[in-house]
């Protein structure tokens, strides 16, 4: 059974790190939510996923935002109680290290449980299941800015584009013109005018460019004031429609594939995507440890001071776990070493400022 400092210090843990859960939320939402609509204006996703995006996408967010709520959980809950001499009250009463330590254990080893779950399956589905959304979506030439009987830009490349009809849900059409300008090297433009009786709109890959499949039309392309125009008649003719915001597809796809996927492979590439996705579950624990002695102050400091120290200590830590994940893909870490090489020093660390805090305290006793 739990005693009664257990129940005290696991409240204050799980209030504070609840609380900072909430506000890291509410930015990662914020940020999203201007993503999200910055690709809705452009075209790459409709307005009617807009939710379902932003909820998708904030799963997909945890994997950093966990390790640090309880990160700055644990210094907020524990420098309170440092400040407030409650840490002086509890270590004069008997309380030592491993009491200090206990509560940790019994509520960030089930959240490291909770961050391995959503790192390794919940995450990876949920960007599977917003690409398939978007790719489904994409399908339609509405999503691509075309409207039967209207001339429109040409999205993403300077021209006009026009379609005569439109399936219902926008996937094929009928009577298409395209018009498109290039700029030569000599800096005369060459003009491209391109019709088609029927055509369709598809994606080449996951999360990929789309494509204009154009089906029995003429060609004519040539520069204006010159005899040079070339006519072609072909039977099928495809064009990019290019996006403003290019997607980095080997990124999308390594983000989404399945954890069984990736413990199979043996590129690169997915191995050092396996060692990320452990990281958030190992970094809940390693941050823990270390929040606890940078969490000690004095009564009399500035109410922010080691705050300010332990954040430093936090992007130098994230640093180094993206460094080694570039170092593993491009060969200059060993896969089998992972991310160890900074979980290891960074406990080392930990440990021994605890250990000085300890001689710290029985100096002040003896004195005393």
């Amino acid at each position: 059974m739990l005693r009664i400092i257990d129940r005290y210090l696991l409240r204050e843990l799980a209030l504070s790190f609840l609380g900072v859960t909430a506000v890291l939320l509410l930015i990662s939402i914020g940020e999203t939510v201007i993503a999200v609509l910055n690709q809705v204006a452009r075209g790459r996703v409709p307005a009617d996923l807009l939710v379902a995006m932003i909820g998708l996408r904030s799963i997909d967010s945890l994997n950093v935002l966990l390790p640090l709520a309880v990160f700055l959980g644990v210094l907020l809950a524990y420098g309170r109680m440092y400040r407030d001499s409650e840490m002086a009250v509890l270590g004069a009463s008997g309380l030592g290290i491993g009491g200090l330590m206990r509560p940790l254990l019994l509520l960030f080893v089930p959240i490291a449980a909770i961050a391995a779950l959503v790192a390794f399956w919940i995450a990876p589905a949920a960007v599977r299941f917003s690409q398939h959304l978007v790719d489904e979506a994409n399908r339609s030439l509405l999503i691509a800015g075309l409207e039967p009987g209207r001339f429109v830009p040409l999205p993403g490349r300077e021209g006009i584009i026009y379609v005569g009809d439109m399936s219902p849900e926008g996937s094929k059409f009928t009577r298409m013109f395209v018009e498109s300008e290039q700029l030569e090297a000599d800096g005369t433009s060459r003009i491209n005018i391109i019709t088609a009786r029927s055509g369709e709109l598809y994606r080449d890959t996951s999360g990929g460019d789309r494509f204009l499949a154009l089906k029995d039309g003429f060609r004519v392309e040539g520069r204006p004031g010159n005899d040079d125009f070339r006519l072609l008649r072909f039977e099928r003719n495809d064009i990019r429609l290019a996006d403003n915001d290019a997607v980095d597809n080997s990124e999308a796809v390594k983000r989404a594939a399945p954890t069984s996927e990736l413990l199979e492979s043996v590129d690169p590439l997915q191995r050092a995507e396996l060692h990320w996705r452990l990281a958030p579950a190992i970094s809940v624990l390693v941050l823990a440890l270390v929040a606890m002695p940078l969490s000690r102050t004095n009564p009399r400091q500035p109410r922010y001071a080691s705050l300010i120290l332990a954040v430093l200590a936090y992007i130098v830590y994230a640093n180094f776990l993206a460094l080694g994940r570039v170092w593993m893909v491009h060969g200059k870490m060993p896969l089998a070493a992972g991310l160890w090489w900074i979980y290891v020093p960074a406990i080392l660390i930990a440990l021994g400022l605890i250990r000085s805090n300890q001689r710290l305290r029985q100096r002040k006793k003896s004195r005393a």
